[in-house]
């Protein structure tokens, strides 16, 4: 079992930035793919972005088109942790933030396919956190 748990959420102004945290603990992989989630009232679960690797190769990154250019995704190996930096913020990122993983991957290119953009390519997920962007 993986667990995940996110960190990092809050209220903040257009324009103003967040980092999210997600720690996993409990069993690891060599291959991963790691991604973030978000949900508004009254809409569905959608897509923000994605990370993968194997082993030691370089991690792969695909976003979202409504975050790409403000919005990064990277981890920590050392501290079991993928972070979102989420700058330039705007109302329409008001959200409950999940991260979510997959190690069933068998390639680092995981992240750059139409896969991990849907939800139910991850078999282990976080609780949320909350994102607040006030205009």
């Amino acid at each position: 079992q993986v667990q995940l748990v996110e960190s990092g959420g809050g209220l903040v102004q257009a324009g103003g930035s967040l980092r999210l945290s997600c720690a996993a603990s409990g069993r690891t992989f060599r291959s991963y793919a790691m991604g973030w989630f978000r949900q508004a009232p009254g809409k569905e679960r959608e897509f923000v972005a994605t990370i993968s690797w194997s082993g030691a190769s370089p991690v792969y990154a695909a976003y979202a088109d409504s975050v790409k250019g403000r919005f990064t995704i990277s981890r920590d190996n050392a501290k079991n942790t993928m972070y979102l930096q989420m700058n330039s913020l705007k109302p329409e990122d008001t959200a409950v933030y999940y991260c979510a993983a997959d190690e069933r991957v068998s390639s680092p290119f995981a992240s750059l396919t139409s896969t991990y953009r849907m939800s139910t390519a991850y078999n282990y997920w976080g609780q949320g956190t909350q994102v607040t962007v006030s205009s």
